[in-house]
């Protein structure tokens, strides 16, 4: 039997026992407000509207469905890349900034604050502020500033101020801890636009909302290329788990479809550096929500380790956890050195060079005993041009 809560979360924002809104006072009209406001706003014909012109000729949507021809032969089975990479900025990111810049206008708020880890949802926050005039903080662990300086220069060059997380592993987490203190100290005029399916009620369903037009395109996609709208399996890589919860979320109540999301697994899920929540992780809180997360015992959150900057998050979504707990979802985990050697084959065998993250989710297809019916999605999340001289300095590149 199918359960109906995978796809939203009850009234307190549960997915299951995973969920809530765990907030400091300060932060209660704030997120008040845009619990009872969230659905209604996102409904109005004239947001939907725009919110649509935008996805289409700002960002470049509909993405394609491209049938990776030399992947399939390889792995004698039906492979399709889901091209996120070629949505404006280079990845996923940009479909829910678009759609909470909207809603931050129709609540009056003037100023957003974002947090980043890859750079690339600081790039899709600095870009919709550029597109709509309003002021742009992004918050980045310093760690993170160094790996992926070509996406800070972006987020300069697009008006935004990047500041540094200096506590802390000074990477995603410790970037959303600083974003979070400053909504607090500033809970008047600013919209926080969190960049994954994380934090507390209602983001992550309002931000899986915004992403599910990953997986709404790919049933019309699929259907006109294979004449069925299910794929058998879908891919994607997770670290707080956006564009997985998009790539999943129409087929989340379709038991046919095996939905398998990738974990970084850093050095090895047990070396002591890793990111693998699902793995490693107990129940507790974490950034205003009840999920599964990387702890100690007494409570105390367990640095992440991944290359991939954008996964070196030690918690998960609550949908995703609510995804793992209930068996509805498959997750498996890539270490670093597999990220690498995936997105070397994939660039040198389909000639697209694949973000670190999304590199995750290729390294699996070998653990996945496909059959040469199976149609396989890949949700190719964002592009490499961030990771290029994590890539170079790999020892695997011909130089």
């Amino acid at each position: 039997m199918v359960r109906n809560d995978y796809q939203s979360p009850d009234l307190q924002g549960y997915y299951g026992e995973f969920g809530g809104a765990y907030i400091p006072e300060m932060l209660q009209r704030n997120v008040t407000e845009l619990r009872e406001k969230y659905l209604q706003i996102m409904q109005e014909p004239d947001f939907q509207a725009e919110f649509a012109h935008l996805l289409k000729e700002y960002v470049g949507r509909p993405t394609p469905l491209f049938k990776a021809e030399r992947l399939s032969e390889e792995y004698q089975t039906q492979i399709y890349l889901k091209r996120e990479d070629l949505c404006h900025t280079g990845a996923h990111k940009i479909n829910n900034t678009i759609g909470q810049i909207l809603l931050a206008i129709q609540l009056g708020k003037t100023r957003i604050i974002a947090e980043t880890g890859a750079g690339q949802h600081g790039v899709a926050t600095a870009t919709v502020c550029a597109l709509k005039g309003l002021e742009c903080i992004v918050y980045m662990g310093e760690k993170d500033i160094e790996r992926q300086a070509p996406n800070v220069a972006r987020m300069k060059m697009l008006g935004a101020k990047v500041v540094p997380a200096t506590s802390g592993s000074k990477t995603l987490k410790d970037a959303t801890n600083e974003a979070i203190r400053d909504w607090i100290n500033h809970p008047e005029n600013t919209h926080y636009i969190i960049g994954s399916v994380v934090g507390p009620h209602p983001y992550p369903d309002m931000v899986a909302r915004f992403q599910s037009v990953i997986s709404k395109e790919m049933k019309a996609q699929l259907l006109e290329q294979t004449g069925s709208a299910l794929p058998t399996h879908v891919i994607a890589c997770v670290g707080g788990g956006s564009n997985a919860a998009g790539a999943f979320y129409h087929f989340l109540n379709e038991p046919s479809v095996k939905l398998v999301a990738v974990e970084a697994a850093g050095k090895g899920v047990s070396s002591g550096m890793s990111a693998a929540t699902t793995q490693l992780g107990s129940v507790g809180i974490l950034h205003g929500s009840k999920s599964l997360l990387m702890q100690t015992e007494d409570g105390q959150v367990v640095e992440p380790h991944s290359i991939s900057a954008g996964l070196d998050y030690p918690g998960i979504g609550p949908m995703h956890a609510h995804l793992f707990q209930s068996g509805r979802g498959v997750f498996l985990s890539a270490t670093d050195e597999e990220a690498l050697d995936a997105a070397f084959h994939v660039s040198k065998t389909e000639g697209i060079i694949p973000a670190l993250e999304t590199s995750h989710a290729f390294s699996v297809l070998g653990q996945l005993n496909l059959k040469p019916t199976d149609r396989v999605v890949i949700c190719l999340s964002g592009r490499g041009d961030k990771d290029l001289a994590t890539y170079m300095n790999s020892g695997k590149m011909n130089l």
